[in-house]
Formats: C-alpha cells, structure tokens, sequence
C-alpha cells in the first residue's frame, strides 16, 4: 500500500459513541482502519436485509465478521428480514440504480441502524455504503440524516471517506485482505439489471462466490 499520513477524526458536535452500519468488508475496510486509528469508540452493525440471494448474504458478511474480529471490533448480526425488504421496495421493482427503490433500502436500512443505536445508548450513526464511487453520497446521506432524526440528541456522520485518496486505499486493503469480491450492489433487482448488461456485451452471467480480490 502506498504510504500516507491519516487524519486524525473526531465524531462531530463532541460525540462520543458510534454505531457504523456496514453492507460488505470491501466498503468498511478503509472506514473501520480510519476510524480505528483516530481511537474512536464504535460498533459494526450489519444489517442489509437487501442482499440476494443468501448465499451471497453469507459471503459478505462472513468476509466483514473476520476482519472485524481481526481489529477486535465488536460485530452485530442483525436479522436478515428479507421478506420485510421486499415489501418494502414493492412497486419499484423496475427503479434504476440510485433511483426510488435505492432511497427505499436506505431508509430501511438506516432506520433499524438508528433504532439499535438508540436502544444501545449511541449517539451518532453513519456507514461505509457512502466510499462506494458507485452510490450517490447524497441520497445515501440524506436517509441517514432523517433515521437519526427520529431520535433527540442522535446524528448521522456525513464525513466523506472517498477524499484524501480513501476510495483508493479501500481496493488496496480489499486486495490485501483478499476480501471476496461483489460484482453487483447486492439485492436481486440490481442482479438482473447487471446480468442483463453483462448478456448484452456478450459477457457471462455473474457466479456467486467466485472472485477474490488480488487474485489473477
């Protein structure tokens, strides 16, 4: 990895506990080892009942429980409610990515991270989806800030993890861990679009569980 100088982060408006939704290890590689060396105190919170199919849910949450026990970080499982998610997102079936049905899954997601955190005594809530060059910081961002508005005295971390080169050094750690690499944003609706893609240039059809970062 190439060498740099980390900033030293702080929570914002003196606060002092948080809670950091994960949705892969790939994404919360960079974020966890920021946040880990500026001494914050958090939890991982994994909770992303849009991933399809299970198989593929497994994978990456197994990939982000070894390296979160690798930096001794505690790690909640939360349930997989995937039939909840569903009926969630019903009637945006069709919605392109970073569209309606996206903003759908972010609430979801956000508003148990916030009600966890609210019960668990946090008081500030963020996540790794946003260092994703393929997300929409802002519509990710504004999910949060309205789930921990539910709740008096909780904030979302809007901090920016893709500057001062952390996108970068989020593939040169997934390479180094060997993380297991996701080739499609996770629920089903985002597997059929990119398997389309992938037919129409006359690639194949993505296979659960087989590509690794740093592998030829």
């Amino acid at each position: 990895m190439s060498k740099f100088e980390r900033l030293n982060l702080n929570l914002p408006e003196g606060h002092r506990k948080l809670l950091l939704h994960s949705c892969c290890a790939p994404c919360s590689g960079e974020v966890m080892e920021a946040i880990t060396a500026s001494g914050i105190d958090y939890t991982i919170f994994f909770y992303n009942p849009n991933i399809h199919p299970i198989q593929e849910y497994e994978l990456r949450k197994q990939e982000n429980i070894r390296f979160a026990q690798k930096h001794h970080i505690e790690f909640i499982d939360a349930d997989y409610d995937v039939d909840n998610w569903f009926h969630r997102v019903k009637g945006f079936e069709n919605e392109p990515e970073r569209g309606a049905r996206c903003t759908l899954c972010f609430d979801m997601r956000f508003e148990r991270t916030a009600l966890y955190a609210h019960e668990h005594g946090f008081d500030t809530i963020s996540s790794s989806l946003g260092i994703s060059r393929w997300k929409n910081m802002d519509q990710i961002n504004q999910s949060g800030t309205q789930a921990a508005a539910r709740y008096p005295d909780m904030i979302y971390w809007t901090y920016n993890w893709r500057k001062k080169g952390g996108s970068q050094r989020m593939l040169e750690i997934s390479k180094r861990e060997q993380f297991y690499m996701q080739e499609y944003c996770g629920c089903v609706y985002s597997l059929r679009d990119t398997n389309r893609w992938r037919q129409s240039k006359g690639k194949d059809r993505i296979k659960i569980g087989v590509k690794y970062y740093g592998e030829d």
